[in-house]
């Protein structure tokens, strides 16, 4: 038993260097503006700028393929801050890839849902749950709101719907530093 056990380590160790020598050896260096311009993209994954997704359009802008003005889920505030990350001035957003909305997202009338499961192969980003022939649900926190879901469904029953802001746990001590801080400000205008 002790010799198994120090076949399996000496294994184990001689295995995690080989992998450790091949990520180092086979490692693909990504282009940091790519990635940089990628980080300020909404990663909606929706295609409305003509590319596949977020990545393939943020090498392309990087390449000059590409204008900075493809995408309206990021909107003119994300067309302002590809311009300012890249030196560039801002365009307009382009009408012909889309309108600028809120943040939407998906909503399944599930007593409509006849389980085709034709939107889960259409989701970028996995967010439809469900099985043939039962119904789906959307996780709300995964849906980007792309709206690639809505022209293979045959019965109509997914809607884009607002998102609504999620709540989200207070920070430690922010209501005292929100409380001191009127505090500051009713003492500055004499009220105290």
């Amino acid at each position: 038993m002790f010799t198994a056990v120090i076949l399996f380590t000496v294994l184990g160790s001689l295995l995690g260097l080989g992998l450790g020598w091949a990520a180092q050896k086979f490692r693909v260096e990504t282009d940091p503006v790519v990635d940089r311009i990628d980080a300020l993209l909404p990663q909606t994954q929706c295609g409305q700028c003509d590319y596949p997704g977020c990545r393939p359009y943020a090498e392309a802008i990087a390449s000059g393929e590409a204008p900075i003005n493809q995408c309206p889920p990021g909107g003119e505030a994300g067309v302002r801050a590809l311009a300012d990350l890249l030196g560039l001035e801002p365009l307009p957003l382009n009408p012909d890839n889309g309108q600028e909305q809120p943040r939407r997202v998906a909503v399944i009338d599930e007593s409509a849902c006849i389980g085709c499961t034709l939107c889960i192969q259409a989701c970028p980003v996995d967010a439809i749950l469900g099985a043939a022939k039962r119904m789906h649900t959307v996780i709300e926190a995964e849906c980007t709101g792309c709206d690639l879901c809505l022209p293979p469904c045959p019965v109509d029953c997914i809607a884009m719907v607002p998102r609504q802001s999620p709540w989200v746990w207070p920070q430690p001590g922010q209501n005292a530093r929100l409380a001191a801080s009127a505090n500051v400000r009713t003492a500055q205008a004499g009220g105290g």
